[in-house]
């Protein structure tokens, strides 16, 4: 088949979403179909064109990182997807923003539209009343819409009646992510933990450095290295400072998913104390490379973590993110719930998985013909 992916960021950006659509585009193209990516200009300096990995990406005009730059991205992109489509026997809208463009197109050429609903913006816009009528239009211009959680799904299932949205939980590469040598090893009397996060309001990093004091005052030996930038870094080394923590501590910015295993396989536990989520790629990933979680109770995050495989805490508290995190390092079977971590991604939330559900949907479609039916439900197992 000949698919087209429609997403505002992709890599090099670094994020949940970035990292599904590559994942999944690479995984099509290894299962011998045929991929091509209308995405942003971004970040500076990458090209407007290129093929990586078999995947062609064609990257248009990007004003700001703001709904209204999603929004001028999404029409500036119309031609592209317009020739594209034609070339497509699928399209697929990953996220809301990217719909608009892409119904334009798969109408024009008499092409199914797929859509997934992703991310916090989704779950956010859906509260509002001004949003809601025009979120809903959008899922209902679909033959099959997706979403990365349950949460999600039942939102977008709420917009209107009749409205049917699956829940797929994202997938992981688990050859690319599995148990590696630490690239930074701990020194010894010290209890590492890993939080890949980018540092906005909504991950919720704030509650980490707020709960690192209670958990050193239980392991003195703690310390923990975050992974991601973003514009909350200045104020949350100035907290960590404040609260005496700073030696801590570790702000290691942004680095390149390649380094990623290494990274993860340096500590003990990650740490994922999100306000809001879907279902995270990232925690995912740390999983996969055998390393237990600690989560906030919210969105998709209680679908992928328990008491078997890590700690659930509540959201925006630091006294619950500190015990959740005690308690998981004094767990005797810390490195068996690793291990089951691993396995339990392995078999549920592979790539694979998702590559093989993703090609059952756009061969239905395909199979039952090049239409536009508005939102209706292909066959196969949710």
């Amino acid at each position: 088949m000949k698919i087209l992916l429609h997403c505002i960021y992709y890599p090099p950006e670094v994020g949940g979403l970035e990292s599904h659509v590559a994942e999944l585009a690479r995984g099509l193209v290894e299962a011998g179909h045929e991929v091509r990516v209308v995405t942003s200009r971004s970040l500076p300096g990458v090209p407007e064109e290129e093929v990586v990995e078999g995947v062609r990406i064609r990257r248009t005009w990007f004003p700001s990182r703001s709904p209204v730059g999603w929004i001028l991205h999404a029409l500036g992109s119309i031609p592209v997807t317009m020739r594209w489509a034609g070339w497509a026997d699928v399209v697929h809208a990953q996220a809301f923003a990217s719909v608009a463009p892409c119904q334009l197109a798969a109408r024009r050429h008499r092409r199914p539209l797929v859509t997934t609903l992703h991310t916090s913006h989704f779950l956010i816009r859906a509260r509002s009343r001004r949003w809601q009528a025009i979120l809903a239009r959008l899922v209902q211009a679909s033959r099959h819409t997706l979403a990365a959680s349950v949460e999600i799904a039942r939102v977008g299932e709420g917009l209107a009646p009749g409205i049917q949205v699956e829940p797929l939980t994202n997938g992981v590469d688990t050859e690319r992510f599995h148990p590696v040598e630490a690239t930074m090893p701990a020194e010894p009397g010290r209890r590492r933990i890993v939080v890949p996060r980018r540092l906005f309001p909504k991950n919720g990093v704030e509650y980490l450095v707020r709960a690192m004091p209670l958990a050193v005052a239980e392991e003195p030996g703690l310390e923990a290295i975050l992974v991601g930038d973003g514009p909350e870094r200045e104020r949350l080394e100035a907290l960590a400072r404040e609260l005496g923590v700073a030696d801590r501590i570790r702000f290691l910015g942004g680095r390149p998913h390649s380094e990623m295993p290494g990274l993860l396989c340096s500590a003990e536990v990650a740490v994922f104390p999100s306000l809001m989520e879907a279902t995270s790629v990232a925690a995912l990933e740390c999983m996969a490379c055998g390393v237990p979680v600690v989560a906030s109770r919210v969105g998709g995050l209680p679908e992928i973590v328990d008491q078997e495989v890590g700690r659930l805490a509540e959201p925006g508290d630091p006294a619950s993110l500190a015990e959740a995190l005690v308690d998981l390092l004094r767990d005797p079977e810390l490195a068996e719930a690793g291990r089951r971590a691993r396995a339990r991604v392995v078999e549920h939330w592979s790539n694979a998985r998702l590559v093989r559900r993703h090609e059952e949907i756009y061969g239905s479609l395909v199979e039952s013909g090049r239409g536009t039916s508005p939102n209706a439900r292909t066959t196969g197992a949710r």
